[in-house]
C-alpha cells in the first residue's frame, strides 16, 4: 500500500516538457507531461503529480498564475514542486509569494533545455528541488535552478549565460 503523497508536483509546461512534433517541425509542449513522469518513477517517495497549463511562460498571464495558485490552495499537501518555464518563472513566484507568504514551501523549477533533447538539466533541476522539500526546505517561495535552491527574490535569470544566478551576483557584473 502506498502512503499518501507527502508532495504535489505541478506541471505547467515550460521548455521542461517540450518534444519535437515531426508534423509541424516545431518543439511543443507534451499535455501529458511525459518527461516529469518519466523522472518522478526514480523516486521512491509519495508524490502526485498534475498537470494544468500546457504553456510556454512567455504565454502565462495572471489569469494562468491565479489558476496554479488555486490549485495548490486545493492540495492537502504544504510542499509543492511546481515545473514552470524558464522565462516568467519569477513572476508568478512573486504571485505566489503574495498569494501564499510562508504557509507552504512551494520550489518553482525548470530547464533552460528540454528534457527530450537533454535530460540532465532538467533532472538535476527537478531532483534538486524534490530533495530540497523532502529534507525539510524552509517555508516559503523558492527557486530550484543550476544547483542553487533560493528564496525566489535572490535568484535570476541572467540571459547573457543562459543560467540562474544569485542575485547579488547578477547586480555585481550590471
Amino acid at each position: 500500500m502506498n502512503p499518501l503523497p507527502e508532495i504535489t508536483v505541478f506541471s505547467t509546461g515550460g521548455t521542461f516538457n517540450k518534444i519535437y512534433n515531426p508534423l509541424s517541425g516545431q518543439l511543443e509542449i507534451d499535455p501529458e507531461a511525459r518527461a516529469l513522469r518519466e523522472i518522478s518513477r526514480r523516486w521512491h517517495c509519495a508524490m502526485e503529480i498534475q498537470t494544468l497549463l500546457h504553456k510556454d511562460s512567455l504565454e502565462m498571464d495572471d489569469a494562468d498564475r491565479r489558476e496554479l495558485a488555486e490549485a495548490i490552495r486545493r492540495s492537502p499537501h504544504t510542499k509543492i514542486l511546481v515545473v514552470h518555464g524558464t522565462d516568467t518563472m519569477d513572476q508568478s513566484a512573486a504571485y505566489l509569494a503574495e498569494t501564499f507568504g510562508l504557509s507552504r514551501q512551494i520550489v518553482l523549477t525548470g530547464a533552460m533545455v528540454p528534457y527530450s533533447i537533454d535530460p540532465v538539466e532538467a533532472t538535476a533541476n527537478f531532483a534538486s528541488g524534490l530533495g530540497w522539500l523532502l529534507s525539510g526546505g524552509t517555508p516559503g517561495i523558492h527557486i530550484a535552478m543550476h544547483g542553487l535552491i533560493l528564496p525566489y527574490e535572490r535568484i535570476v535569470k541572467e540571459r547573457q549565460i543562459g543560467y540562474f544566478v544569485p542575485r547579488a551576483s547578477f547586480a555585481s557584473r550590471e
